[in-house]
């Protein structure tokens, strides 16, 4: 028999162990400094690119509108670049290696999760379907309108001309010009990638995101929605829209189910759009 002692300090040590909180998560909470900061290093580059770099740079854009618009999308594609180059210097800064099995774990590259058990549940991909229907909904019915709204009480974060991307398909001398240009196609594409999975949504629902609720907590995921959306320095004009938007349809979803692949998913959207209509244009077919 143990003496009374040892008895006490044995039952002790049982209770601390049983009542003690999960152990630590190796990479801690952010403070409220350090998601500022990185927010700041995602979206100030933007800022510069968009709005110094492009218009020293750029052809004039009626001249030119092609060489503009080619100019404006090789640059935002750079910045997009510079955030999962900014991603993987954090998790291995944090983690100390960049082997996929951490990344998977870092950024939550993983299957959605059940909110109540946290088991994964194959079912929950389903989810995916009804929000990429709900966001394809809200880009055609509510985004112009918020953004329209956005524009009419700030009016100095309206477009300008020249900035718009989708304008080069309304005019019939840059569509002939891109019948058979692949190398248009094929920009695109790698914008695309670093918009939709490995910039943007690395970076906010794979990294920020899940070190956020420490600060916001449960409302983290709209916190890392205004912040997607005040990212967009680079394109004002979508402000609002974009935080309203991206809280619901992105950044929810990836916080809900614990997996940035939602917000990936629902992101890739708009890219598929314009992927097929530049492959009509590049094929003659528009």
């Amino acid at each position: 028999m143990l003496p009374v002692k040892d008895t006490v300090a044995a039952a002790e040590s049982t209770f601390v162990t049983s009542t003690a909180p999960p152990a630590a998560d190796p990479w801690q909470q952010y403070s409220l400094g350090k998601i500022l900061g990185i927010w700041a290093l995602a979206a100030i580059p933007m800022g510069l690119l968009g709005w110094v770099v492009f218009p020293t740079l750029s052809p004039d854009s009626y001249s030119d509108p092609l060489g503009a618009g080619v100019m404006r999308t090789v640059l935002i594609t750079t910045g997009l670049i510079w955030q999962f180059v900014l991603c993987m210097i954090i998790v291995a800064r944090e983690a100390g290696d960049l082997r996929w099995a951490t990344i998977k774990r870092r950024l939550r590259l993983n299957p959605p999760r059940d909110p109540t058990t946290g088991e994964p549940r194959a079912r929950l991909w389903l989810w995916a379907i009804a929000l990429v229907i709900g966001f394809a909904a809200w880009e055609i019915a509510v985004a112009p309108n918020l953004s329209r709204l956005w524009v009419s009480i700030a009016p100095f974060f309206a477009e300008p001309s020249g900035y718009s991307l989708a304008s080069l398909f309304q005019s019939p001398d840059v569509m002939a010009r891109l019948v058979g240009a692949w190398w248009f196609f094929g920009l695109f594409l790698i914008l695309a990638v670093f918009n939709s999975i490995l910039g943007e949504e690395l970076l906010f629902r794979g990294l920020l995101l899940p070190r956020m609720e420490g600060v916001f907590g449960r409302w983290s995921w709209l916190a890392n929605g205004v912040l997607f959306g005040c990212y967009h320095v680079h394109q004002p004009w979508t402000i609002l829209s974009n935080a309203i938007g991206d809280s619901l349809f992105l950044a929810f979803p990836s916080w809900r189910f614990r997996s940035t692949w939602m917000g990936v998913i629902v992101h890739c959207l708009q890219n598929v759009f314009f992927m097929f209509l530049i492959l009509g244009v590049v094929l003659g077919l528009a």
